[in-house]
């Protein structure tokens, strides 16, 4: 059918066609990678549909159905790796005017999928309760799109990763069938378009866990080496006893590239930015007196309201900064092996040296203190990348690869066929964001 056909079908909705606006929302963060720039540049939808409604999100659903238009859902387009870059062009399903919290309750609550992570917060905070956990771009994200294409963040040090079991209760699918049906996933159930890229079912709501809304004080520790500030993390991080949010861990350079922070920052000193519950900062500086850190920077809960959030400078806000710098970085992700020792860590540290610089991340894998690697590489050829990447894989490390658009060859690595069994059942002509799930190109 034709543009037209599918306008017929799309009447009292907020529908955008402005080439520069479309051209706009049609990506995200991907040039973090110059590998996935070269594949995406030139991609881009033909029209952006922004719902403010379930039944609308039906109505486009219905409409993409009936003229067989490819459609992508899109949260906030701050994800890294294209995943809400269209690679067939059709429909943008924008969600970020779907954004009510529709209930709070203790430990848990209800939120549209465009809600922004921030706006949620400023309302469960109210009750006492907050968000588990976020990615750096905590302040412009969406819950929907977080749920579709991040994986863990600020707070995963004590509550793991989004795909464990507890960190999503409920969603809300609006399915691209013949006759679109709204669907009630729960339990091990949500699993089933959790970190799915959208590739098979429209998220429209979604019910949270929450954990406790400590005053979250900020802080900065720099050590003479980086394997000081390394064990300083995995040892904070082992410590049951005091409540943490983040720990993470950055070698010189790239305290350098904190223009906002450089008070704090001393010339070829590793820091490490955290996150620290105010009643935790007593045994807290005991810690920091144990490994001879020093504390050059500390602000509370109150104060952290003002000037710039610590959190955004970690994660993936860190190759921001070091890319507003240095435009040839790019990155990697890793997942160290757990090891109290942190052997392998120091080994890659050697190894590389400056062409792959350091950036930890601690978090809980399966209950166990592991670290996280985002290291800054600096970025000669793609098969440079590779052969580092290799390198990596052939040690022990685990890489969720960000240099592709491709779901299962980023993180995941084999084909999660309960994703694929289910894309089959919601979406039988392949309409949602096509392209990216090799499962269902394989199968197809």
């Amino acid at each position: 059918m034709t543009a037209t056909a599918l306008l017929s079908l799309l009447t009292n909705l907020d529908v955008i066609q402005d080439p520069v606006q479309v051209a706009k929302l049609s990506k995200d963060y991907y040039h973090f990678s110059p590998v996935l720039t070269a594949q995406l540049d030139d991609k881009v939808a033909d029209l952006v549909v922004r719902p403010t409604t379930e039944a609308e999100v039906l109505q486009v659903a219905q409409a993409c159905v009936t003229t067989r238009t490819p459609l992508t859902v899109r949260g906030a387009g701050t994800g890294n790796y294209g995943q809400c870059i269209p690679l067939a062009g059709g429909v943008i399903l924008d969600l970020s005017q779907l954004n009510h919290v529709k209930w709070v309750k203790p430990g848990l609550a209800c939120v549209e999928a465009g809600a922004k992570l921030a706006a949620i917060d400023k309302i469960t905070r109210e009750q006492g309760w907050e968000i588990r956990m976020a990615p750096s771009t905590y302040r412009t994200a969406t819950i929907g799109g977080f749920i579709g294409g991040g994986s863990g963040g600020i707070g995963s040090i004590t509550y793991g990763q989004l795909a464990d079991r507890g960190n999503l209760q409920a969603v809300r699918v609006v399915t691209m069938e013949e006759q679109p049906r709204i669907l009630e996933l729960r339990g091990d159930e949500v699993q089933k378009v959790n970190h799915a890229y959208g590739t098979n079912g429209i998220i429209t709501e979604l019910e949270i866990p929450l954990g406790p809304a400590y005053p979250w004080a900020e802080v900065i520790v720099t050590f003479d080496d980086f394997m000081t500030a390394a064990h300083f993390g995995y040892t904070l991080g082992e410590a049951d006893g005091i409540i943490k949010k983040l720990i993470s861990i950055h070698a010189w350079p790239i305290p350098s590239y904190f223009a906002a922070l450089q008070d704090a920052l001393p010339e070829g000193k590793t820091a490490a930015l955290l996150m620290i519950a105010e009643s935790s900062l007593e045994p807290f500086g005991e810690l920091v007196k144990e490994f001879g850190g020093t504390v050059t920077y500390q602000k509370t809960a109150e104060e952290a309201k003002k000037g710039a959030a610590l959190a955004e400078f970690t994660w993936n806000h860190t190759t921001l900064h070091a890319r507003n710098v240095d435009s040839t970085l790019t990155y990697l992700q890793t997942l160290f092996p757990y090891d109290t020792d942190l052997k392998l860590v120091e080994h890659m540290d050697q190894h590389f040296g400056d062409e792959v610089i350091m950036h930890l991340e601690f978090f809980r894998v399966h209950g166990q203190v592991c670290p996280a690697a985002l290291q800054l590489v600096r970025y000669t050829t793609e098969e440079r990348l590779n052969e580092i990447i290799r390198y990596h894989e052939t040690q022990g490390a685990f890489i969720a690869n960000p240099h592709t658009y491709i779901l299962e060859d980023g993180g995941r690595k084999e084909i999660n066929e309960t994703q694929v069994e289910f894309k089959a059942q919601v979406d039988p002509h392949g309409l949602l964001n096509p392209g990216k799930m090799r499962g269902w190109l394989e199968r197809s």
